[in-house]
C-alpha cells in the first residue's frame, strides 16, 4: 500500500489540476491565462510600479516568463512597462485603470472556481483545510 503522504500529493496534484482547469475556463472570456491573472493580482496587492525582477519573484516563475506574461497584459492594455527613473536597467510595470477595471470580474472568476471545488465542504472543513494547507506553505 502507497504511503499517505504519496496519496496526500497526488490528492494535491488533483485538486491543483483542477482548480487551473476551472482558472482557464473562467480567464478565457476575458482574454487572460491564470499567470495574467495570477500578475495582475499581484501588481493590485504592489499598490503601485513593480520591477519586473520583483514581480517574477511574487509569482515564483523565471524573470524570462515574467517578461512573457506582463507583454500579454500590456497588448491587452491591462499593464503598462516603463524605464525606472532611479535604475535605468530595470523595467517597472504597473497597472492601467483598465486593468484595475478587470481586477472585479477576475476575482468573481477564481470565487466561482473556487467555490465549485470547495463548496462541497462544510464551512468549519473550509476553515481547517485552509489552516492546514497554510502551515504546509509556510515551512
Amino acid at each position: 500500500m502507497e504511503p499517505v503522504s504519496g496519496q496526500l500529493a497526488d490528492a494535491v496534484q488533483q485538486l491543483s489540476r483542477r482548480l487551473r482547469h476551472g482558472a482557464r475556463l473562467r480567464l478565457a472570456p476575458l482574454g487572460l491565462t491564470p499567470g495574467q491573472g495570477r500578475a495582475l493580482s499581484v501588481l493590485e496587492r504592489a499598490g503601485g510600479p513593480m520591477r519586473m525582477a520583483e514581480l517574477a519573484e511574487a509569482l515564483r516563475v523565471v524573470p524570462r516568463s515574467a517578461t512573457d506574461v506582463v507583454e500579454g497584459l500590456e497588448e491587452a492594455g491591462l499593464a503598462r512597462r516603463a524605464t525606472d527613473p532611479d535604475n535605468r536597467r530595470s523595467v517597472l510595470v504597473t497597472l492601467t485603470d483598465q486593468g484595475r477595471g478587470t481586477l472585479d470580474e477576475l476575482a468573481a472568476a477564481r470565487r466561482q472556481t473556487a467555490e465549485e471545488l470547495f463548496g462541497t465542504l462544510t464551512p468549519d472543513d473550509q476553515r481547517r483545510l485552509l489552516a492546514l494547507l497554510t502551515t504546509l506553505d509556510q515551512q
